[in-house]
């Protein structure tokens, strides 16, 4: 058996390996665009929360609807800081997604000028191999010749 056939089963290890970080990549910035949308969401909604309350300000407001809008204005805060922190581990995951990505790939490249190499080895041993034969035939013709001169 050839040394690129006894390898072939490593090199689809290697790419099937490669082909998942890929999809893994994949997966990680979907989930960071997700992310990011839904942050700027909350940031859209708390403008237009201060909007609408300044609006509403300017025909005056009562101390309770001023302390409701207060803790409600807290707690969209802490949304947006709770979605930020998200948004920091998401981009955490796909930046080692990403590395773990780029090992894969590189590893898949090596294997792949590794077989490359033998592959090459091998066509030239066989086309050597060719040639001998041909060579062998030839000098048997040629001797046959030789020994029957009629």
């Amino acid at each position: 058996m050839t040394r690129s056939r006894r390898m072939a089963p490593v090199q689809r290890l290697v790419v099937d390996r490669e082909q998942s970080a890929v999809r893994e990549l994949g997966e990680r910035q979907q989930e960071l665009v997700a992310q990011e949308a839904r942050l700027q969401e909350l940031l859209d909604y708390r403008e237009q929360y201060a909007r609408a309350f300044q609006e509403s300000g300017s025909s005056g407001l009562g101390a309770r609807n001023l302390q409701d809008y207060r803790i409600f204005l807290s707690r969209l805060n802490e949304a947006i800081g709770q979605q930020q922190v998200v948004i920091q581990q998401c981009r955490e995951q796909q930046q080692q997604t990403h590395r773990n990505w780029l090992e894969a790939r590189t590893r898949s490249e090596a294997i792949g000028k590794v077989m490359d190499g033998y592959r090459h080895e091998e066509q030239r041993l066989q086309r050597r191999q060719e040639q001998k034969d041909s060579d062998e035939r030839n000098n048997r013709g040629h001797r046959k010749i030789q020994d029957n001169p009629d």
